[in-house]
């Protein structure tokens, strides 16, 4: 249990399906803790679950999840730990099923509670294709099940920091109508959701940031970068908390951490959930010691009227080859490919409903080393039709092996094409979702949405602060040497949140990198609506950038699928920055 009985230490052991396996222990044997929560589930997570739910409708849960629990359930018993999660995905019945045969397997007496109702496939036809149409709940079932005293509670798909704020309400006996609370939980709930991002992973200041150590001789490696740990919120009755991590753990807790972590996939200042609309621009950052960051004054408003909800489906086939271009003349063997290819496909039965080019120029002159003299152009197809991307596009690339430019090679065989999903988001209202927490000894608790709704409006942006004086002498320099980003997807959008470390490089950041400078230094953008966010308090912009991924992260439409390194192309960008910022 906690050693401070006035707050509610709630730790995350898990950021996505996929994360560290041993942070479960990690995280119940490094220091107290109240409640453990782990996050599974992502956008292209649903389609995953989805695809094994076909297979065996029994399955569509995060299986990696109970093999944690068979080395950590016991700890947490004896710790007094409760477990939290959203690893029931598709199937949280049945997730909670197969925990209470593990403890009895184990021999651990638990009670287990899981929270359903997020599943709309059978609500209403979808069209064709869906796979997975799930509502995003709030944490009311999960508030619901620890009152009930369940020492385990599963649930299917709320929104990510649902997992911290049910857990606090719970602990806290917040009522619906205590907003402000509410959405300090909330914000916490989303800096911890993504486990060691908060800790000091994907940080933009990685390699100057001397709070992850000092380097050594010429070494460019940080230390404590090697194994970040995961983050826990310390939480008050108020809705405050102190972001740290358990001592001795690896990584960093500082206000540039926890304000990365903030930007990362949201947008305006409103931050809309299911129970509550927290204001993003009311987050006040002040640090309380070391690897500790005080998180106070978050306000609260009344939460939509209606719910998100994802739905994915299998949108078809796709097939892709990278065509490596060495040395010389690499425009012209691109040329050369590229028609052939083209010729291939024309003469084709049927010609891919899609198909994309894009050449890296990742070749460099008079290069040392062969892969460093070589470009890379890389063809994607797609189609509803397996046959139009595979043996068609396979068999002509194959072709080329000996008829085609010099040096020709690909970096991996051709296949036959592999099925790709589609996300969307649509909005449903609250009233229509059965939200229901399934208590320990199987009573049946509806949870109603909630009495008070406010319409989702964007916020007038604030006045920006005093420019600096224009007049300063200014050098070209990279962007990131002044500002901090981290980006991500939400569907197909990409969000680019951007921070200035100092007051003096925000005056400036403020005013000069707008949605139109954002479309000159990041050319994939022109043409596509970019909607720009300022949030004074964290010194930061936030940018939304509406199409850049296409349909979302299962479709690949780009390089990046998921936008995780847009930001950091930003950085890299050189502008005019003053020189007293340098």
């Amino acid at each position: 249990m906690g050693a401070d009985p006035a707050v509610l230490r709630i730790g995350n052991a898990s950021g996505f399906y996929g994360d560290r396996f041993d942070a479960f222990r990690e995280m119940l044997t490094g220091g107290p803790l109240d409640v453990l929560t782990g996050d599974y589930l992502a956008e292209l997570t649903m389609l995953i679950l989805g695809r094994d739910r076909l297979k065996d409708p029994g399955r569509g849960y995060a299986t990696t999840f109970l093999r944690q629990l068979e080395d950590g359930l016991g700890l947490a018993v004896e710790r007094g730990v409760r477990i939290v999660t959203n690893a029931g995905g598709l199937n949280p019945a049945g997730l909670a099923d197969a925990v209470r045969e593990l403890a009895q397997k184990t021999g651990v007496p638990v009670r287990v509670a899981h929270v359903e109702g997020d599943d709309l496939m059978r609500h209403r036809p979808w069209g064709d294709g869906v796979l997975t149409a799930n509502a995003y709940l709030g944490g009311g079932g999960i508030t619901e099940c620890l009152r009930a005293g369940a020492d385990v509670v599963v649930t299917g798909r709320v929104t990510d920091a649902a997992l911290v704020s049910g857990a606090a309400a719970a602990h806290f006996g917040w009522r619906p109508q205590d907003l402000d609370r509410l959405a300090g939980a909330v914000v916490a709930g989303h800096v911890l959701e993504c486990g060691t991002q908060a800790t000091g992973g994907n940080y933009a200041f990685f390699d100057t940031d001397e709070s992850f150590g000092t380097r050594h001789g010429s070494g460019l490696l940080r230390p404590g970068l090697l194994r970040p740990g995961f983050p826990l919120a310390e939480i008050a009755e108020d809705g405050s908390s102190v972001i740290t991590k358990h001592p001795g753990t690896g990584g960093a807790v500082t206000t540039g951490t926890v304000t990365a972590q903030l930007l990362y996939e949201t947008a305006g200042a409103r931050y809309a959930g299911p129970e509550v609309t927290a204001r993003l621009d009311t987050v006040r950052l002040t640090g309380d010691g070391p690897d500790r960051v005080r998180i106070a004054g978050v306000r609260g408003e009344a939460p939509p009227p209606t719910l998100k909800a994802g739905l994915t489906r299998l949108g078809g086939w796709r097939n892709e080859v990278t065509f490596v271009l060495t040395g010389l003349a690499v425009e012209a063997k691109a040329e050369l490919v590229r028609a052939q290819m083209e010729a291939a496909l024309d003469a084709a039965a049927h010609r891919p409903d899609e198909v994309r080019w894009t050449l890296a120029r990742t070749d460099r002159a008079d290069a040392d080393v062969q892969e460093e003299a070589s470009a890379l152009l890389r063809l994607v197809v797609r189609d509803a039709d397996q046959d139009a991307v595979g043996r068609a596009v396979s068999g002509a690339a194959i072709e080329l092996a000996l008829a085609s430019h010099p040096g020709f090679h690909v970096t991996a065989p051709p296949g036959k094409g592999t099925p790709y999903g589609v996300f969307e988001a649509v909005a449903v209202d609250a009233a229509e979702v059965p939200h229901t927490a399934v208590l320990p000894d199987g009573t049946r608790v509806a949870l109603q949405p909630a009495g008070k709704t406010r319409e989702l409006a964007r916020l007038a942006d604030p006045a920006p602060p005093e420019p600096l004086d224009p007049a300063l002498p200014t050098r070209r320099a990279p962007l990131g040497l002044v500002a901090g980003a981290r980006s991500g997807d939400k569907g197909g959008s990409a969000n680019i949140g951007v921070w200035a470390r100092t007051d003096e490089a925000w005056r400036w950041l403020a005013h000069a990198l707008t949605a139109d400078r954002l479309r000159e230094l990041l050319p994939e953008c022109a043409g596509l609506p970019v909607d720009r966010h300022v949030l004074p308090n964290l010194r930061a912009l936030n940018f939304v950038v509406d199409g850049l991924l296409g349909a979302g992260v299962a479709a690949q439409a780009r390089f990046d699928p998921q936008a995780k390194a847009v930001g950091e192309w930003l950085r890299s960008r050189h502008m005019d920055i003053p020189e007293v910022l340098l």
